[in-house]
């Protein structure tokens, strides 16, 4: 009698089950069905925000994860409202409330990643400079190379390669050198006090003429500055087209090489700043 008590248990409780099988299978099918279209919809998705992101940042690897996290969330909307379809209504919750401990937690263990993946985000969509671009932040002078989730590198003009998180590129000033495509060149130059000063200005701005790079719709600016000890300093500002460092170099080693040669054509003579001093030995010995 055990046996067959226990035996028609078990069959009543298949039974049971196999009745909320058939009552639950069309929202089954409808939960189904609802996870297909949403992974189909987190797709389109994931491609529509790739386009979109490639138009207003040039980060491959960051638009690539904002799109995937996107999709995920798209798609994780569908299993909820699935689990809700088929009365796991309270399971629903607990998934809810499990993810927000996690995500609180993840957030407060990563939150210096998590800052500098925001600030990358920032720097990419309002692009203060882009690849390639000659560039000075948090004391570092150099050419972007890459725009990575965490980090800004950027090649300086003696080689080297500089990591800066994206966190301190973002709050510190940035000197972009590159994106008005022109710089100016700032030179000054003692002029002895016997000298004719307006023929010393004609002469050095007809010397810089030809510099490399040089904007002839900016003329050459001459401006006398101050009463120095033994000469008077003559400021020079020059414009140039400007798209890499070594037409800033070249240019201003020119300038520098063709105001030296006029001066010497027209005996105009650069003060030397050697000082003799006087220790008293000759005063000493008498």
């Amino acid at each position: 009698m055990r046996t067959g008590e226990a035996l028609q248990k078990v069959l009543a409780k298949l039974s049971s089950w196999l009745e909320q099988l058939i009552w639950l299978l069309p929202n089954l099918v409808v939960a189904a069905l609802v996870v297909v279209i949403f992974w189909l919809m987190a797709r389109l998705i994931q491609n529509l925000i790739m386009r979109l992101l490639r138009r207003v940042s040039s980060v491959e690897e960051m638009n690539r994860l904002v799109a995937t996290v996107v999709s995920f969330a798209s798609f994780a909307a569908g299993v909820f409202i699935a689990l809700g379809i088929v009365g796991l209504d309270k399971t629903v919750t607990s998934l809810l409330a499990g993810a927000g401990i996690v995500a609180l937690a993840i957030g407060l263990a990563f939150q210096n990643i998590a800052t500098n993946f925001i600030a990358g985000i920032f720097l990419s969509t309002r692009r203060p400079f882009q690849i390639n671009h000659l560039v000075e932040t948090n004391n570092v002078l150099g050419t972007v190379q890459s725009i990575s989730l965490r980090s800004t590198e950027l090649r300086t003009p003696q080689g080297q390669v500089v990591l800066i998180p994206n966190k301190e590129v973002f709050e510190k000033p940035i000197v972009n050198y590159t994106v008005s495509q022109r710089r100016r060149i700032d030179l000054k130059v003692d002029i002895a006090y016997s000298e004719d000063l307006e023929k010393v200005k004609r002469i050095a701005s007809q010397a810089l003429e030809g510099v490399s790079f040089r904007r002839a719709a900016q003329p050459v600016e001459l401006y006398y500055e101050e009463f120095a000890g033994n000469s008077i300093k003559l400021g020079i500002r020059l414009w140039i087209d400007f798209s890499q460092q070594s037409d800033f170099l070249q240019a201003r080693s020119e300038a520098i090489e063709r105001i030296k040669r006029a001066f010497d054509e027209h005996n105009i003579s650069i003060p030397s700043s050697l000082r003799i001093f006087d220790l008293g030995i000759a005063s000493s010995e008498r």
